[in-house]
């Protein structure tokens, strides 16, 4: 019975972590660029009391007798799938229709990677993210700039005065990684390489890397399925209460075999 507490125990805390994951996409669901994610679990350590394969006599092996321990969760996937597009007539609001993220460059010279276009401009003309922190490459439009366009392969362009044809003013790049589900998530809309994701493979939009085009005008929304989120609540939910029903029938026959010795 103690044994079946503690294996309850488990499978209560991972559904905690599992309400947890849910409760994170809810609250980004308005989240431009944000990627959903979902809590996977594995199986704990195994008790044996009779190991399988093992020989019960010279003609028959055993199929063994294993107790499982319980459950813990192991990891988080992030789901890769493109959100829907909001136009919002901003000039500076850029969608990717594709595979690729934005690069970032951040105040401690790290580069971060993002999804979210909705950019600003700072008071010399640079583009920046809503936190301040530059594309890369870096592209600034001068401030008697009009009529700023950027066009599906990135490349940024603006009408000057005194100057009859439109000046280009840079090419925004984009970044892929062989593993994108393996970024380091930091917050503020940002992720990072790590290990698993791989380096970064740099290209401009629609290049020979397959990476996306860019949508001027529009935002990306979050990716959150907001229908399957509270589906997903309701079986973390009712996966608690069948835990904690063990652990209630384990403390009931517990405490029998405690009356059996009185």
């Amino acid at each position: 019975m103690i044994r079946a507490m503690y294996t309850a125990a488990s499978g209560m805390s991972a559904q905690q972590a599992n309400l947890d994951t849910v409760a994170n996409n809810l609250a980004n669901s308005a989240t431009a660029g944000f990627r959903s994610r979902r809590l996977q679990f594995e199986d704990m350590v195994y008790q044996n009391l009779i190991t399988p394969g093992s020989a019960e006599s010279q003609q028959t092996v055993s199929a063994g007798l294993q107790i499982g321990l319980g459950v813990r969760d192991a990891a988080t996937e992030i789901i890769m799938t493109q959100g829907d597009f909001n136009q919002t007539q901003n000039p500076l609001d850029v969608a990717i229709q594709g595979h690729g993220f934005f690069q970032l460059t951040r105040p401690d010279g790290t580069i971060a990677y993002t999804r979210s276009g909705n950019f600003h401009l700072t008071n010399q003309g640079v583009i920046v993210t809503a936190e301040g922190d530059p594309i890369l490459p870096s592209i600034t439009i001068p401030p008697n700039a009009t009529n700023v366009t950027i066009s599906e392969y990135g490349v940024v362009t603006a009408t000057i005065p005194g100057q009859t044809t439109a000046a280009q003013l840079g090419t925004m790049q984009l970044a892929t990684f062989a593993n994108p589900g393996g970024l380091n998530s930091i917050g503020g809309n940002l992720l990072t390489q790590s290990t698993s994701s791989g380096n970064p493979i740099t290209d401009v939009p629609g290049g020979t890397s397959g990476l996306g085009l860019l949508q001027q005008g529009y935002l990306e929304a979050s990716n959150v399925d907001v229908v399957a989120e509270f589906v997903q609540m309701i079986l973390a939910q009712r996966a608690y209460e069948s835990n904690s029903k063990v652990i209630h029938v384990a403390d009931d026959m517990y405490s029998q075999i405690n009356n059996l010795v009185r």
